[in-house]
C-alpha cells in the first residue's frame, strides 16, 4: 500500500503514477449513463419523450443545460444522433458500443 504524507506537496497524477493506478470514476458514470439512457429509449415513453426533445413547453431562464446525448456521443465516437439512437434500440449493439467505448473511449 502506498502511504503519502500529508505534508508532502504531490499532485494526483503524481500519486496515480506511483500506485500504478488510473482514473476510472468518469468512465464508471459514462458506462452507467449509457446503459441507462439506453434502457430509456427502448421504453418509448414519457421520459424517451423528454430525452429527445419532443415534448412541447418553454425553457428556464438561465444558462442552457448541457445536453446528455452530446456529451454521450462525444464519448461514443458515434458520428451522428441517428446512428446512436439506432444503436440505443438494438440491445446486443448497443452493449458492444459501450464496451469498445469504455475500453478505448475519453473521459
Amino acid at each position: 500500500m502506498l502511504r503519502i504524507s500529508w505534508t508532502e506537496r504531490k499532485s494526483n497524477e503524481t500519486v496515480l503514477i506511483e500506485a500504478n493506478s488510473r482514473r476510472s470514476l468518469i468512465k464508471t458514470i459514462r458506462k452507467r449513463q449509457a446503459s441507462f439512457l439506453g434502457h430509456i429509449m427502448r421504453r418509448e415513453k414519457l421520459e424517451h419523450l423528454i430525452t429527445t426533445g419532443k415534448l412541447d413547453g418553454k425553457r428556464g431562464r438561465g444558462k442552457q443545460r448541457g445536453k446528455m446525448m452530446v456529451g454521450l456521443k462525444r464519448w461514443l465516437g458515434s458520428g451522428s444522433s441517428t446512428e446512436t439512437m439506432t444503436a440505443m434500440g438494438h440491445r446486443k449493439l448497443w452493449r458492444n458500443m459501450i464496451a469498445d467505448a469504455s475500453k478505448h473511449g475519453t473521459g
